[in-house]
């Protein structure tokens, strides 16, 4: 008995001993961040949160990766009180903000001195997908613009010039028309590339500035989506439906059987084996004579009822400024140039220039309340008919204008 209380006042002498842990550390809280990343891009994403982990004492970021019905798990999850801190957001989902879903950061933003962390450093046709009403609920991490993929082989063998920025959206479809033959064709659609591309190189919009009205009447809009509905399926220039569903659709422009393809800047349709790919931004518009075109923008965003909104906005922060090393294109205008493209995708240098090109003339949605509701009308009532010869774009805009506006004034 004497022998264990010895053995007890000496372990307990040893325990005051030991250096008392620092507040830091016993303070330290984790971060929950939840992505639709893949195996090779939750390793690569975890690399960047490994070097922010390393300089924090106050917190430790985890990754919970859900590459599998990422949204419909992520919702269920804020949902049930138990969603993450950092959420990964396409454009599209942003106007989850008016849910109070997502963290207002404005305040953070304006005591924040770092360029990452700057509004102004951000394209404004991408920094409107995070700034909505009177917040901003994220930070973007990647903006891609569209861009024309074109294999330089089918255009030597038809003896057709390489696009460039100054081709006219006419020019563009007379080459796809002259690209097209028994063995390969021009162009492809299938509702990729988005209409809006054409839209507002036309100078049109889907929407107003004041979200009163959907001017999807106004003969710019009109024109533009005829334009797109008499080139998709058009075995003229495009293969058709049945065409795209036997062979596939990007898988078309990698075997050789299309010449030209509107991808995302960061596809890897540049890099194909046994392909000579160029790269040129998109055709300019007739009105507004620039390269209009749209991207595909994700965004990293704070839960609103995180326990720890100091520290989700650091970790945000860090991150973010991580990612822009990482993902092209980077959303910031400071970044747009061929050596930050490069350094962040060495894979990319013998297009780069072009890419960037491209970058000023990006843009994303304009988002309200009701998007996801108004986006449905727009392609149930008036893109798809459009496009699948239903009907023409002039006899379907003034009905479609009715819907639209019906679900803009309901909000």
């Amino acid at each position: 008995m004497l022998r264990i209380a010895r053995v007890i006042v000496l372990l307990a002498v040893i325990v005051a001993l030991l250096p008392v842990p620092s507040s830091s550390a016993q303070d330290k809280v984790t971060i929950r961040i939840t992505t639709w990343a893949g195996v090779e891009e939750a390793a690569e994403l975890q690399l960047i949160i490994d070097e922010v982990n390393a300089s924090q004492d106050t917190f430790q970021i985890i990754h919970e990766p859900k590459p599998a019905d990422y949204y419909t798990v992520l919702q269920t999850a804020l949902a049930g009180g138990v969603g993450p801190d950092l959420m990964w957001l396409d454009q599209d989902h942003m106007p989850w903000a008016w849910e109070s879903v997502l963290l207002d950061i404005s305040e953070f933003l304006a005591n924040d001195e770092r360029a990452v962390a700057d509004p102004d450093d951000y394209f404004p046709g991408v920094w409107q997908t995070v700034a909505l009403s009177d917040g901003v609920y994220g930070l973007p991490w990647i903006a891609q613009p569209v861009v024309l993929f074109y294999n330089k082989s089918i255009f030597d063998e038809m003896g057709v010039a390489y696009p460039t920025p100054d081709w006219t959206w006419d020019e563009f479809r007379a080459a796809a028309v002259a690209l097209t033959n028994e063995a390969h064709y021009g162009f492809t659609l299938n509702g990729w590339p988005p209409p809006y591309i054409w839209i507002w190189g036309n100078g049109g919009d889907i929407v107003s500035a004041d979200l009163t009205q959907a001017p999807v009447d106004d003969p710019a809009v009109v024109e533009a989506v005829q334009f797109y509905a008499d080139m998709i399926y058009n075995v003229e220039c495009c293969p058709s439906q049945e065409t795209i569903a036997e062979e596939g659709f990007g898988e078309m422009f990698k075997a050789g059987r299309v010449a030209m393809f509107m991808g995302g800047a960061a596809d890897d349709l540049d890099r194909v084996e046994g392909l000579d790919v160029g790269v040129s931004a998109v055709p300019k518009g007739n009105v507004t004579g620039e390269n209009s075109t749209f991207a595909w923008i994700a965004a990293t965003a704070i839960n609103a009822n995180t326990a720890y909104p100091e520290e989700a906005y650091e970790a945000l922060v860090l991150l973010t400024e991580g990612i822009h090393h990482w993902k092209i294109v980077s959303p910031r205008v400071s970044q747009a140039n061929v050596e930050h493209l490069v350094a962040s995708e060495p894979r990319k240098e013998a297009n780069a220039a072009d890419i960037i090109a491209a970058v000023p003339y990006m843009r994303g949605f304009t988002l309200f309340p009701g998007f996801s509701e108004f986006m449905g009308v727009l392609w149930g009532d008036y893109f798809n008919p459009a496009f699948s010869g239903e009907d023409t774009a002039e006899a379907l805009a003034p009905d479609a204008r009715i819907l639209l506006e019906d679900v803009l004034a309901s909000q």
